[in-house]
């Protein structure tokens, strides 16, 4: 019994002398190769050369400062509510006498901490950030781990340092 009509019939040739010796398949094979031979290598020798990155690249995370020195995060958890990954952890504190010169609002974060096992480095962080704070680096990628303790970033890794500040020009891309 048939269901369908689409059955197709095969006839099946005999083979030639030469189809059965298989050259024209090893000459085919040994064309490719060859093909492949003289084209361009896709590899590159790594630490020599350093591989192009794409102009939408985001890299490793920077907690960025404003003109003044200061900590622009203002602890207000967009960034955290963004992350579909729930990377990002913080804890906020007030402001005590005597750090003016710190923080640029009275609320600042005390802890902030981004697990970059579960970071996808999709930049919804970035762009959810009202006070450009947290910034995706164009040009860092982010350095290998080889045990658990290093996977978490704290505020001591990803706050701007003064003088990483001074010698960057990402001060383009920030708002």
């Amino acid at each position: 019994m048939r269901l369908t009509n689409r059955a197709k019939h095969l006839e099946k040739k005999p083979m030639t002398l030469v189809e059965k010796m298989y050259l024209p398949a090893i000459a085919q094979g040994l064309g490719i190769t060859i093909k492949h031979f003289f084209r361009k290598k896709a590899t590159i020798q790594y630490p020599e050369q350093k591989r192009e990155l794409s102009p939408i690249f985001r890299g490793l995370h920077v907690l960025k400062r404003d003109e003044e020195g200061k900590e622009r995060c203002t602890a207000c958890g967009l960034c955290a509510l963004a992350c579909p990954a729930e990377a990002i952890s913080m804890e906020a504190a007030e402001r005590k006498k005597g750090e003016e010169h710190l923080y640029r609002e009275e609320k600042y974060a005390a802890v902030y901490e981004i697990n970059m096992l579960r970071c996808i480095f999709c930049g919804l962080c970035e762009e959810a950030c009202p006070k450009a704070a947290i910034f995706l680096q164009p040009d860092v990628m982010a350095p290998p781990f080889y045990e658990r303790s290093e996977v978490i970033y704290g505020k001591d890794r990803l706050v701007e340092k003064m003088e990483q500040r001074a010698n960057t020009g990402i001060e383009k891309y920030v708002k």
